[in-house]
């Protein structure tokens, strides 16, 4: 185990934003987790469970010890007759691991293409894109406890998944609180795909390529191409302009109110919830407000998706956290006033 001083956390997170780690152990394998808890120094500091980096907002540097986890590995661990059950290790990144997965001829993780950031940090954002999430497709995982130093395993009712929520966003309250923000460092997570596999086909992006190719069947192969396309067409690319994905959760309400907002709004996009509630699409919201293109310091709006803010001073002037939540908080702001609606950031603020 080496601890690294003032690490520079530019390349560490996909905004791009200029901060340090005050000090950062690198995470290879379970036992360097063990060593930092062995160590007096180190057991008592606050910790900071740093993944691919594609979800957080840094607002300075990192005062915590960054425990920065790069552990590899993917793995079929079960087949049986009606799914296959494949691990990967917390370090993979998580495109990877839907790629290998599709190449190997096991399914369901198709449309959860290009996501960014790392296998890892794919349960505690309980992740999802075009009609899956992760709950849909989980099947357990391997924790420490950053505490005590135990290993433990959770299944998908003891992560309590909801939209963009887990366990791991909480804070325990009480002596038995269920809580584990910052208690607990994910290692390996495990996937259950179904034999009966059926293409998951219901948002408009998807139903524009079935015409456009006159495919109404396609393969999980072809809905993996699709979505790379759509998504490639949509977003930029954190390599080349900084950014934390999808900034804003897509907002979910009555059909009354959804049905108030059609009053005034007919355009608005929306899809129906199993659950009989309703999702607006918190992209269209923005660009209707006109954010679209709009900057604040160096952090803007992309110019073709309108829900993804981006660093549009590059690597040289890169963006401040700071600026990134005032343009944020400004948007909030000015859908509630036009539409009732409180959009709630993704990313996680440090």
């Amino acid at each position: 185990m080496l601890v690294e001083p003032n690490t520079p956390l530019q390349a560490h997170n996909s905004f791009g934003i200029s901060a340090k780690a005050l000090q950062l152990v690198r995470v290879r394998t379970e036992a360097d987790v063990q060593a930092v808890l062995a160590d007096t120094t180190l057991r008592e500091s606050p910790k900071f469970v740093l993944g691919g980096g594609s979800n957080i907002v840094l607002t300075g540097d990192v005062k915590p010890l960054v425990l920065k986890v790069e552990i590899k590995g993917m793995r079929l661990v079960e087949e049986t007759d009606k799914a296959w059950v494949v691990e990967a290790a917390a370090g993979e990144k998580w495109h990877d691991l839907v790629a290998w997965t599709l190449d190997n001829g096991w399914p369901g993780l198709e449309n959860m293409a290009l996501i960014p950031g790392s296998v890892g940090a794919s349960p505690v954002q309980n992740i999802g894109a075009y009609g899956v999430e992760l709950q849909d497709r989980f099947h357990s995982l391997d924790a420490i406890d950053l505490t005590t130093g135990q290993t433990f395993s959770l299944d998908a009712a003891q992560c309590a998944f909801g939209y963009r929520d887990s366990v791991f966003k909480h804070e325990s309250s009480g002596q038995n609180g269920l809580g584990l923000a910052g208690k607990a460092l994910i290692t390996r997570v495990r996937f259950l795909l179904r034999k009966d596999w059926k293409p998951v086909l219901g948002y408009l992006d998807l139903e524009r390529k079935m015409a456009e190719t006159g495919i109404s069947q396609p393969t999980a192969m072809q809905i993996f191409e699709w979505v790379c396309a759509i998504r490639r067409a949509k977003l930029p690319d954190p390599a080349v302009i900084g950014n934390a994905g999808s900034f804003f959760k897509n907002p979910t309400v009555t059909q009354d109110q959804c049905d108030d907002i059609i009053a005034r709004e007919p355009k608005v996009v929306h899809y129906l919830l199993d659950d009989g509630r309703i999702k607006l699409a918190a992209g269209w919201l923005i660009d209707a407000c006109g954010w679209k293109g709009k900057t604040v310091g160096n952090a803007g709006v992309y110019d073709k998706q309108a829900l993804v803010l981006v660093n549009v001073g590059g690597k040289e002037h890169p963006c401040t956290g700071g600026e990134v939540m005032t343009l944020a908080k400004a948007i909030q702001t000015s859908v509630y006033e036009r539409f009732g609606i409180r959009l709630e950031p993704e990313p996680v603020v440090v």
